[in-house]
């Protein structure tokens, strides 16, 4: 199948008018200029990568979107699934939470080895493809047995080190922390908390034992197995190098400047929040993420809360001149596919899976069309009301 006459970012360069063919769900062929007969003329679109999300929060959402409104989870990944595709993500990690809370059905040892379960029996009938990222709490010992036989039974493909204690890391500020957390709770969660409650549930927190001997045990089952590992808002030089001796080669939503020099000086990929570059600042009043990719500190952008972001930050930062269009487009493709471990995708290039993104750059930034491997999962039948392979794919589901 020939798509033809659009523009192609490719890694390095942007093809005003470009075709590209795709056979047995690859990219077979790329060249300058409309051919003829092609099966899809796109001179007013702009083609890229399917986007790469290493690090996305929203499934448990879609799972609890009230607090006391649950739906199945297998029926929340097909919710997810189906908005990730719109908004051109073909490749997803789902980042689950090793942190059981008390009074929180999300945050159980049996809700996590459900949702991991489901992800991994329904991946292969699924739109996008998905993968398990798992936060580890490091004062969460309790879920240590559990992720070592998920990562035994190769049911994780990224772990990623979180310590979440209030006074340091992304919480580095108490009061900011304070303020945020009282907002949250009598908005989105409802549960009656006062700001005093929160104080005593911050001390409480900064007493608990931080297992650093147990997740070095884990990192050694994760590397015998070949699982990637990052390591969660980082905020000191010290912090970076003990969790890089350990192995960690992604580093997550660094706070600091200096924690993300240190990290970019020892050879980690560094990803940013796609909500940050977007907004123009952290929510947490931590590091802004535009600065960081000025200061040339930023290898990938990550939904992090918000699919939508990833597009919008990218295009963003293109028409604001921060970074070339092929530089804004390799953070949120090329760049993780390479973090993660996926140079099968991630790139406009010969022999690279085909999946990609149609935009529409005016008057916004849409997706009119995704492709994985070469087959339509997400159409805008409006634009393209009578486009083959999208009847094709329609029939066969």
């Amino acid at each position: 199948m020939w798509l033809s006459a659009a523009h192609l970012v490719l890694p390095d360069q942007v093809l005003d008018s470009g075709s590209l063919r795709i056979e047995d769900g690859l990219i077979a062929e790329i060249v300058e200029g409309p051919v003829a007969e092609p099966d899809l003329s796109l001179p007013d679109l702009t083609v890229i990568p399917g986007i790469v999300d290493m690090h996305g929060d929203m499934l448990e959402r879609e799972i609890q979107p009230r607090p006391q409104a649950e739906f199945p989870v297998g029926l929340a990944l097909l919710e997810l699934d189906k908005r990730l595709a719109s908004n051109g993500v073909t490749t997803a990690f789902a980042a689950i939470s090793f942190n059981w809370q008390a009074g929180n059905k999300l945050r159980t040892e049996t809700r996590a080895r459900q949702i991991i379960q489901t992800i991994n029996h329904m991946r292969e009938n699924l739109l996008v493809d998905h993968r398990v990222h798992v936060r580890f709490e490091i004062t969460n010992p309790q879920a240590a047995p559990l992720l070592d036989e998920l990562l035994r039974d190769g049911q994780v493909h990224l772990v990623c080190l979180n310590d979440h204690t209030p006074g340091q890391g992304q919480y580095r500020n108490i009061e900011q922390y304070i303020k945020t957390m009282t907002e949250w709770r009598q908005t989105m969660v409802d549960t009656g908390l006062t700001e005093n409650d929160l104080r005593r549930e911050v001390t409480e927190r900064q007493n608990r034992p931080k297992v650093w001997d147990l997740a070095e045990e884990i990192v050694d089952v994760a590397k015998r197995r070949n699982v990637l590992l990052a390591s969660h808002d980082d905020d000191t030089p010290d912090k970076v190098a003990f969790v890089s001796s350990l192995g960690v080669r992604i580093c997550e939503f660094p706070v600091t400047m200096e924690a993300a020099r240190v990290a970019k000086d020892r050879g980690l990929f560094i990803a940013m929040g796609a909500p940050n570059a977007l907004r123009g600042g952290s929510h947490s009043n931590n590091l802004s993420a535009v600065d960081a990719i000025r200061a040339g500190l930023v290898d990938m952008l990550a939904s992090d809360y918000h699919p939508p972001s990833l597009l919008h930050a990218v295009f963003k930062l293109y028409h604001e001149a921060v970074v070339s269009l092929p530089q804004a487009i390799n953070l949120v493709t090329r760049n993780p596919a390479r973090a993660v471990g996926m140079p099968d995708r991630g790139a406009l290039a010969v022999g690279r899976q085909a999946d990609l993104v149609l935009v529409e750059e005016s008057p916004f930034v849409r997706v009119r069309g995704t492709f994985r491997r070469g087959v339509p999962v997400y159409w805008a039948g409006a634009h393209f009301p009578a486009v083959k392979p999208a009847q094709e794919y329609m029939r066969q589901i």
